[in-house]
């Protein structure tokens, strides 16, 4: 039987890396280790509370506005002065 070393095991993440994408794994390693976890508390018969995980919702999509047309008479905004304190 052969023995797996370090390349093999970089070989196995570079790949996982490819095929789920740098954003999906660490969701999947999240939903591995609560498995296992859970798995390991059914074997051993001890109960432990729930640890509550608050994920960030999913981002917004972002609204798309129509573009605005452009006054022809506007105006550009008067600049501000600074006044220097010494």
């Amino acid at each position: 039987m052969p023995n797996i070393g370090p390349m093999e095991i970089v070989g196995l993440l570079l790949l996982a890396l490819l095929l789920f994408g740098a954003k999906r794994l660490p969701e999947i390693g999240r939903s591995l280790g609560t498995g296992m976890r859970e798995f390991k508390d059914s074997v051993s018969g001890e109960k432990k509370e729930k640890e509550t995980r608050s994920e960030l919702p999913p981002p917004a999509p972002a609204a798309t506005a129509a573009p605005a047309a452009p006054a022809e008479d506007a105006t550009p905004a008067p600049e501000r002065e600074t006044e220097t304190v010494s």
